[in-house]
């Protein structure tokens, strides 16, 4: 999929082209609410980008279930809005950044467990521009779309990723989990013909014996 965001509802999204609203229920199943509930019981502050706050705040505050630990997690813990055209946010627990590169570095330091990032497209790429991230969880779903927003575009840090776990739903989405895995490593398969010589030529001389 190159989507940034995976819309669960047919009009949730449309920035920067998207016109496959709600693609991402058809293969929601119970591996998936499982993966959901892994991340968020790891968190302990979010940074969204602010379309993704309006996303999460016309709906999530509805959510009262105590036994929902998705909600219970985007309710009661600190919440950073990275924005440039608003200050103030009614969604409580809800805190304005402004410069997002230096308050991060803060954020990270603050809290003990994960300060997550949950779709924010824009967000998420002034992130990783500045390396600022130090574990993507990534979820491909199996379909092709040719438009809307991108990951990782232009100005992304070149790196290297290692991978910590992947497993597959049964819908068939990938989950990922990488690591900074250093500086950016590249090789050649261009062949080495003089070694490729003498590999043959042993090779002939051995049938020829």
């Amino acid at each position: 999929m190159e989507s940034c965001r995976p819309a669960g509802t047919p009009t949730e999204d449309t920035s920067g082209g998207s016109s496959h609203g709600g693609r991402l229920v058809p293969h929601a199943d119970a591996d998936m609410g499982k993966t959901m509930i892994e991340i968020f019981s790891k968190a302990d502050a979010f940074i969204l980008g602010q379309t993704t706050y309006d996303i999460f705040s016309a709906y999530w505050p509805r959510v009262t279930d105590p036994d929902d630990l998705i909600a219970t997690k985007l309710n009661s813990l600190p919440k950073y809005v990275a924005s440039r055209t608003r200050t103030t946010f009614t969604w409580s627990g809800t805190t304005h950044i402004r410069d997002v590169a230096k308050e991060v570095i803060g954020l990270k330091t603050r809290f003990l467990r994960e300060v997550q990032v949950h779709g924010s497209c824009g967000l998420a790429q002034t992130l990783i521009e500045k390396d600022l991230i130090d574990e993507y969880r990534l979820l491909i779903f199996p379909v092709i779309l040719g438009n809307g927003k991108r990951l990782f575009g232009v100005g992304a840090v070149p790196t290297s990723l290692k991978l910590v776990r992947s497993n597959t739903t049964s819908k068939g989405v990938v989950v990922s989990i990488y690591r900074r895995g250093g500086s950016l490593k590249t090789g050649s398969v261009a062949l080495d013909y003089s070694t490729l010589g003498l590999v043959i030529w042993l090779y002939i001389s051995k049938r020829s014996a």
